[in-house]
């Protein structure tokens, strides 16, 4: 998929994404008659705003984040300064350490807290520094293309459209013909909330692509690039793969989608990728339909696609 075409699919999908949401806003208010069309759009633009002030704070809550001091890694410091030097941000975000086991790495942030990454314990323990740089520069991205502000924008609409069908599904009416009017409004919420979620995956799914390209286009060359990201990608898989094979318990269920990878489908890409030296030769692997059909309902690319677009990647003289 060209770059051309992953920034057309992204802005469609926002689009439908706020879009029916927004439809679905008014729609609802106004069958209740709890607000008028006008005043139902003010609310849903508050709530999209206010949730995205606020994430920041519930991601350092949830993955117990803090600062990390420059004397403590002082050359994951280094490497993001070259990352951003390259990307042409006019200021480093701020660089975080959360204190959890896999290795995995995020960025996030809000007009509240500024820009931020944020690196895992287990990272830092597993790769080495220019695979570091790989990583942070998919996150530097991620910044660049303002997929922060975006993915935290959307993350919290499908769980409010959950949370409102059962609501209605419970609730039900005073007599036979409320009840069924009601039940049939907890459906259609489930069903809003189930198209959502396919398509916030969607758009989780690009921008995963997207920041991929920049860590390739922002490294001394797409070669580098592509090799070191591709390397880091296939550590993270598969020791968070082994570590959920020997029955640890990831912290993942909350904002997995800000992650370079997904926890959650570590052990089935651990397989996809053994036999293949990790990253090397993994154009040989051909994606089945079932991977596609799987790949719908994550919030990151198969990853055999995707080492496969980043090692094609690799063979441009210049991004």
């Amino acid at each position: 998929m060209a770059l051309e075409d992953l920034r057309l699919s992204m802005i469609l999908t926002l689009a439908f994404i706020f879009g029916l949401t927004t439809l679905a806003f008014v729609f609802l208010l106004d069958v209740f008659g709890l607000a008028s069309p006008l005043a139902a759009l003010i609310i849903a633009v508050v709530f999209n705003v206010g949730q995205w002030l606020v994430s920041p704070f519930l991601v350092e809550l949830f993955y117990h984040v803090r600062e990390l001091p420059y004397s403590e890694a002082p050359h994951v410091h280094q490497a993001l300064e070259e990352v951003v030097a390259r990307s042409g941000l006019r200021e480093k975000p701020k660089l975080m350490i959360a204190e959890v086991p896999y290795p995995n790495a995020f960025a996030y942030g809000s007009p509240l807290t500024g820009n931020r990454v944020a690196v895992t314990r287990g990272l830092l323990n597993t790769l080495s520094k220019e695979e570091i740089a790989g990583v942070l520069g998919h996150e530097v991205g991620h910044i660049v293309h303002r997929d922060v502000q975006i993915m935290t924008f959307v993350s919290v609409l499908p769980a409010f459209f959950y949370i409102l069908g059962r609501m209605f599904l419970y609730s039900g009416g005073d007599r036979d013909r409320d009840r069924s009017g009601v039940i049939a409004l907890g459906f259609l919420s489930l069903f809003i909330y189930f198209i959502l979620s396919l398509a916030n995956l969607h758009l989780s799914r690009i921008r995963e692509y997207y920041a991929d390209y920049h860590s390739v286009k922002t490294a001394p060359s797409p070669s580098v690039g592509a090799a070191r990201l591709m390397s880091a990608l296939a550590k993270i898989v598969s020791y968070t793969g082994r570590m959920k094979l020997q029955g640890a318990e990831l912290r993942v269920a909350g904002f997995k989608e800000l992650f370079i990878a997904d926890p959650d489908r570590a052990v089935e890409d651990m397989e996809s990728l053994e036999g293949y030296q990790l990253a090397r030769r993994i154009a040989e692997r051909r994606v089945t339909l079932a991977d596609k059909i799987l790949e719908l309902f994550s919030t990151h690319p198969n990853i055999v696609e995707r080492l496969r677009r980043l090692e094609e990647l690799g063979r441009y003289e210049k991004l």
